[in-house]
């Protein structure tokens, strides 16, 4: 094991260097390197406390997915285990195509990300790759296209799964016959009952035409009351593009709109959109106006918060609550194609209200973003 010294203090580097930011009445920040100098980290933690993590390797435009984890008590994450049977399948390009993480009924993984555009057809051909991991928790299922006649996968799709055995599959594609551009795109959802060992076709998530920002990613999401969100951004026409939250209150069968935060600009910023949980509602965090920003949502009444945001320029928002409600927001600031950046944070009490100064750290590699998660003592970390 390393070591370094910082001000005489010796700290370990097990999986890359971390980094602590304090603040008072606020949880500690912990930063930590992405396992294997890896990039576009994703993080989600289980009922029984288990960090689950992927991340890419490889060349930007054909790559794969490792995926680890860490039970309560140990120190560093497991051997990985790579996700895609079929190498390079996976895609960095562009940071929003990658693969996503989702866990559902007894902790069982779910991943599915962006295939590669074959040589004959384009993106009109390219796959929605799925897998999981197998029952004994040793390695992933050959991956899977869900894809049955919603094609023209351009930005990122997305997974999300319950504790019932189901798990849902999103992403945006153009509608059949579509010849009105962007807004003619829309939202399909791809539903297993059966935790992922087979998937109905894909149907349309909502039936009144909103378009979908062709190069936007987006994020599908189940809470443990068994509704289900997706969040992407929206292209009405050239000018709207309006970061758009859906939620179905019957699991995935029906989405209507809950939330519309607007945005006019006339190009596809590709951004990226996120959604976790908290004790009392669901957080959703994307970017508008070139800044991030979260709000709470309440499944129950509908009700959203204020926006609330940093007020600095920002992409790739994470947003993750710990038990006393505290948030920890994470963004990347100056990052370009192909060019890196250094990833921010703060945190902010229940009330919206900012609890900790910014924090910023260099060194997020090019086509990258970060995670984050609580700890049970309501600490945070940060993987980069």
């Amino acid at each position: 094991m390393n070591q370094v010294k910082m001000h005489g203090v010796s700290v370990s580097l097990l999986l890359g260097l971390a980094v602590a930011s304090a603040a008072a009445g606020a949880g500690r920040v912990t930063l930590l390197r992405t396992p294997d100098h890896g990039i576009q980290p994703q993080a989600a933690v289980d009922n029984q406390g288990v960090v689950h993590l992927i991340y890419f390797k490889g060349e930007a435009s054909g790559g794969d997915i490792f995926y680890v984890r860490k039970r309560p008590g140990e120190q560093v994450f497991s051997q990985p285990i790579q996700v895609n049977t079929r190498p390079r399948t996976a895609i960095a390009v562009g940071t929003i195509r990658g693969a996503q993480l989702a866990l559902g009924r007894n902790g069982r993984v779910h991943v599915a990300w962006n295939g590669p555009a074959p040589d004959q057809g384009g993106y009109m051909a390219a796959p929605m790759l799925y897998t999981r991991l197998n029952d004994a928790g040793t390695a992933f299922e050959p991956e899977r296209d869900v894809i049955t006649s919603a094609r023209g996968l351009d930005g990122g799709g997305s997974v999300a799964a319950d504790n019932q055995g189901n798990v849902f599959v999103m992403w945006h594609a153009p509608r059949p016959g579509n010849t009105n551009g962007e807004a003619g795109r829309a939202v399909f959802i791809a539903r297993s009952q059966d935790d992922g060992k087979t998937f109905a076709p894909e149907k349309l998530a909502l039936e009144k035409p909103t378009g979908a920002c062709g190069c936007c990613g987006m994020k599908a999401f189940a809470d443990s009351q068994g509704n289900v969100f997706a969040l992407y951004r929206a292209a009405s026409d050239m000018m709207n593009r309006d970061e758009t939250l859906l939620i179905s209150h019957n699991q995935g069968v029906n989405f209507q709109i809950a939330y519309v935060h607007p945005w006019k600009i006339g190009s596809c910023p590709m951004s990226s959109a996120f959604l976790s949980e908290t004790k009392s509602g669901v957080l959703a965090a994307a970017e508008t106006h070139g800044r991030v920003f979260f709000v709470r949502v309440d499944p129950a009444t509908g009700k959203v918060s204020t926006p609330v945001s940093p007020e600095r320029k920002g992409k790739y928002p994470v947003a993750v609550a710990n038990a006393r409600g505290e948030v920890l927001l994470v963004w990347v600031e100056g990052m370009a194609w192909a060019k890196g950046g250094a990833v921010a944070w703060q945190i902010y009490g229940a009330d919206g209200e900012p609890i900790s100064e910014v924090g910023r750290a260099e060194g997020v590699p090019a086509w990258s973003f970060a995670a984050a998660y609580a700890q049970p003592a309501g600490d945070f970390v940060l993987v980069y």
